[in-house]
């Protein structure tokens, strides 16, 4: 690149922020334990396994883990291509777990503006609806459950 063309500090900050993967621990608690969430049922799913009894155990009881089956359902049939989910044990999120757990915690947060904000340009606004709701759901059986 010629010294006109060259990126500008900011833009080369911006770039390796977006390169490197976020972390699940920047998340707050009920975003961060629905990715973890979402990866064991995706996991399920692989097997061929049903999700709820694990999730169950994990997550501190039955309501919860039939509401993050609910969202996940939610998020797949609402998401624009395949939800891409890293390993359980990782802590390095994928964009997609990144996005969804944004969303969840806003939600969490009553956050309306913040929620159509993470998924502005990603999913249509007629189907944030079913998306805001199975939040919500989900962040009142976490804190009924606390």
């Amino acid at each position: 690149m010629t010294p006109d063309n060259a990126p500008s500090a900011a833009s080369r900050k911006l770039i390796a922020a977006l390169a490197a993967p976020p972390r699940v621990d920047t998340l707050g608690p009920i975003g961060g334990r629905f990715v973890h969430a979402l990866r064991l049922i995706a996991l399920h799913e692989r097997i061929g396994r049903d999700p709820v009894p694990e999730l169950a155990a994990r997550l501190g009881g039955v309501e919860i883990a039939a509401k993050a089956l609910i969202l996940a359902q939610a998020i797949s049939a609402s998401w624009p291509e395949s939800i891409h989910v890293s390993r359980f044990c990782c802590r390095l999120m994928s964009h997609d777990e990144a996005t969804i757990g944004a969303f969840v915690d806003a939600a969490a947060r009553g956050d309306r503006v913040g929620f159509e904000a993470a998924l502005a340009g990603l999913v249509r606004p007629e189907r944030m609806v079913r998306l805001w709701e199975a939040s919500l759901a989900l962040a009142a059986a976490e804190w009924r459950a606390a």
